[in-house]
């Protein structure tokens, strides 16, 4: 590189050089131009005119001859220009290598301190594993000693086991003989416990007809001491039977006063219950399945009726009205088979009675049966209202009912 430095100062020095000499050579051809143009010619002046003229064209091709040079430095000056760039460049991407390898080595340094960590870690753990493995060992070689006494006591068993099958064998063969000379016993006893039990049979037939004898003639004895004992009552009690007799007649004067009268109440009670009003009903709600969810509170029109007796529920309106002040039973069950809320209020005309209701968290058939008892005046009205966002759930089979009926009247 200096090298090249230096070659292109002297280049350069040489060019400046050249051009001050080609400045020179035009400035002496003018002067000699303006010199033959004022002053008269001699020999000499011709000769060193010749001279001159022979001289300039030499200097010029030494200039043209200098230019090239200068222009093919310039195009050599360029062209190491261009290549001191890519060095640069090459020397850019190099020093970025250098570093990304710098980084790769400072990463690898530090991955080796942690696997040299690591090692030193496996190394403890092999000390550790090595050491637990000389104790399995020691324990292995006491396990091994215990199976070598554990045989030799399984042999002894093994012994003792055969002598005890022999024994048992030779008291089967006693047990067999036992077990015969039992069955015989045995036969022997049920022989002797069937001829006592028909003795004792015997012995108990013989007693009972004994005891009944007995029982008779004690029985006969009693028998004719009661009859004598009840002739003597009988006739202490005619006399009485007769003053008995005055006094049931008396008594059955007064029963029939009494029966005349209870017939007279009954007629009258029963002429009161014929003109008392008969009011019951019982209702269904529908056969279209679901009921709601509404967004408003809506009056349920139970709309199949199947008792009204006095007329007293109307299935355009859902209301009972009642027809004379009385005591009321009032009874409603609700059904629902969504989830969400199932429930009704219950209405005295304009005033709430009851609000029952039950959160659902599975589909399925659920039910809820309230009653109530009211008085009521002569034009009460009654109606359940089915509140906004709950729903019910009806059928042919009747899941939601509404019934009532008077108890008695005020």
């Amino acid at each position: 590189m200096r090298v090249v430095v230096g070659l292109l100062l002297l280049l350069l020095a040489l060019c400046g050089s050249g051009a001050q000499g080609e400045g020179g050579g035009l400035g002496q051809v003018g002067e000699i131009s303006e010199f033959q143009e004022t002053a008269p010619r001699d020999a000499a002046e011709e000769s060193a005119e010749s001279t001159t003229k022979q001289t300039t064209p030499d200097i010029w091709a030494e200039v043209r001859a200098l230019r090239d040079m200068v222009v093919e430095l310039k195009v050599f000056v360029q062209l190491l220009q261009r290549e001191n760039s890519d060095l640069q460049t090459r020397l850019s991407s190099s020093e970025s290598e250098l570093l990304l390898s710098k980084s790769r080595i400072d990463q690898l340094e530090r991955e080796n301190a942690v696997q040299a960590t690591d090692l030193t870690s496996l190394g403890t753990r092999l000390t550790a594993t090595e050491s637990k493995s000389s104790d399995l060992e020691k324990e292995n070689a006491v396990q091994a000693t215990d199976l070598i006494s554990l045989g030799t006591r399984l042999t002894a068993t093994e012994s003792k086991t055969s002598d005890l099958e022999k024994e048992n064998a030779d008291l089967q063969t006693r047990l067999s003989s036992s077990e015969s000379e039992l069955l015989l016993s045995k036969s022997r006893i049920d022989q002797l416990e069937r001829e006592n039990a028909d003795l004792q049979t015997r012995l108990s037939s013989s007693e009972s007809e004994l005891l009944l004898s007995k029982s008779r003639i004690d029985q006969l004895e009693r028998e004719n001491a009661d009859h004598e004992t009840r002739l003597t009552a009988t006739e202490s009690k005619s006399s009485d039977l007769e003053k008995e007799t005055a006094d049931l007649q008396t008594r059955l004067s007064s029963s029939e006063s009494e029966l005349l009268l209870s017939k007279s109440r009954i007629d009258q009670l029963e002429r009161e219950n014929a003109e008392r009003p008969k009011v019951a009903f019982y209702t269904a709600l529908t056969d279209a399945g679901h009921v709601g969810p509404y967004s408003t509170d809506i009056t349920l029109k139970y709309s199949k009726v199947f008792t009204n007796i006095g007329n007293a529920y109307n299935p355009a309106t859902g209301f009972f009205t009642a027809p004379v002040k009385g005591v009321y039973y009032l009874q409603f069950s609700v059904c629902s088979n969504r989830t969400g809320y199932m429930g009704v209020y219950v209405y005295k005309n304009n005033q709430l009675i009851m609000f029952n209701d039950e959160g659902k968290e599975e589909v399925g058939l659920e039910y809820l049966t309230k009653s109530v008892v009211l008085e009521l005046k002569a034009g009460d009205e009654i109606y359940l209202v089915l509140p906004s966002d709950y729903s019910l759930y009806d059928s042919p089979h009747n899941h939601n009912t509404f019934s009532g009926s008077l108890l008695f009247t005020l």
